[in-house]
């Protein structure tokens, strides 16, 4: 999983980059190319699993985080950060929703809501051009010769038209199965699911007013929404232990981490889930797109499960913790053997039973 970093100047992405992936990239001045960072994903119920089992190894899924460069008129006129944008899976723009006269604002004052209709505005008349483009061209192919899948393709680009210039993403839009194949190899960004992370000050963190401003935006462009100080979490994330960083967020109400939060809300835009290896070896999350098959779950893990795939040993998360131990939950009766019909669901602990 993939998730790319945008937001125009001084808006906290390079801080919040850093909070996430440990890099440093405020040493380059000028940001010129795309800088790749990996964070492991942050999630309670890991943590809970570790504690439980104290295996020898433990591994979080992982995201790799993709920091752009900052959106000013030049590049977004070049057209540099749409090349950028194409490899990633979900989008993270980044907003500006804190006040400090000493740092400047691109736009000359601190307005959310324009900044992001600016920005998708810009995305949307990317994915435009594009389509006015192609069919410019299809247009002067089918006078020569009628195909079928040119025409085909016409009539689905002749939608995606219609549907932008109503200024809605492509991400809203239904296409079939078989659509996809006309257009697999598009630069469509606004097809790519959105994450929008208000950076706010230390005194609007408990405040809702911003996100309830932003929630029919969100709501009909089904983008997620999250809010966080990256001053503050850039405070937490230099103290020495996660103890400590835990005791810090909790005296200030706050629940949840910065990459907490974005790592649930991607991991929800992408349509993922996920799932659970345990043992005194290793406890291991692993993501599985929602709506899988057990088969598939073990497929995620190795190849050969798959293949050889009988059962999955299941236990669900909640149970597990309410009774305490894997002893106590199938002494309840709580300890699930699942067949290849079985979907999984998120949170489960699997144990794959296979035969090669």
């Amino acid at each position: 999983m993939k998730a790319g970093i945008i937001g125009l100047p001084q808006t906290g992405k390079k801080t919040l980059f850093t909070i996430l992936t440990g890099a440093h990239p405020a040493a380059q001045a000028d940001q010129k190319k795309v800088l790749i960072g990996t964070a492991s994903l942050r999630d309670p119920r890991f943590e809970k699993l570790v504690a439980m089992y104290r295996p020898r190894k433990e591994v979080q899924a992982r995201i790799d985080l993709a920091l752009l460069p900052k959106l000013e008129r030049e590049t977004i006129a070049r057209g540099d950060v749409f090349r950028d944008i194409l490899d990633l899976d979900a989008i993270c723009h980044v907003v500006r929703a804190f006040e400090d006269d000493a740092v400047y604002h691109a736009e000359g004052s601190v307005d959310a809501l324009r900044d992001i209709e600016m920005i998708n505005g810009e995305l949307i008349l990317h994915d435009l051009v594009f389509v006015e483009t192609r069919l410019e061209r299809l247009a002067a192919a089918i006078k020569k010769v009628k195909d079928e899948h040119q025409l085909k393709e016409k009539e689905l680009l002749e939608r995606m038209k219609t549907h932008l210039e109503a200024e809605r993403p492509l991400r809203l839009m239904a296409i079939a199965p078989e659509e996809e194949q006309l257009i697999r190899s598009y630069p469509f960004i606004t097809r790519k699911e959105m994450v929008l992370v208000l950076n706010v000050g230390d005194d609007a963190l408990e405040s809702t007013g911003l996100i309830e401003r932003l929630a029919a935006l969100c709501e009909r462009d089904r983008i997620e929404v999250m809010q966080v100080s990256a001053r503050m979490e850039a405070e937490v994330a230099a103290l020495e232990s996660e103890e400590e960083r835990r005791e810090f967020l909790e005296g200030l109400g706050i629940k949840h981490s910065a990459l907490e939060q974005l790592s649930a809300l991607c991991i929800k835009a992408l349509g993922l889930i996920s799932f659970f290896t345990v043992g005194e070896d290793e406890v291991r999350q692993w993501l599985l797109r929602a709506g899988s098959s057990a088969p598939e779950a073990a497929g995620v893990i190795h190849s050969d499960l798959q293949r050889g795939f009988i059962r999955a040993e299941t236990m669900k998360y909640a149970e597990l913790m309410e009774h305490g131990t894997e002893a106590a939950l199938k002494a309840a009766g709580k300890m699930y053997l699942k067949g290849k019909d079985y979907i999984v669901e998120d949170g489960d602990i699997l144990n794959i039973r296979f035969k090669v």
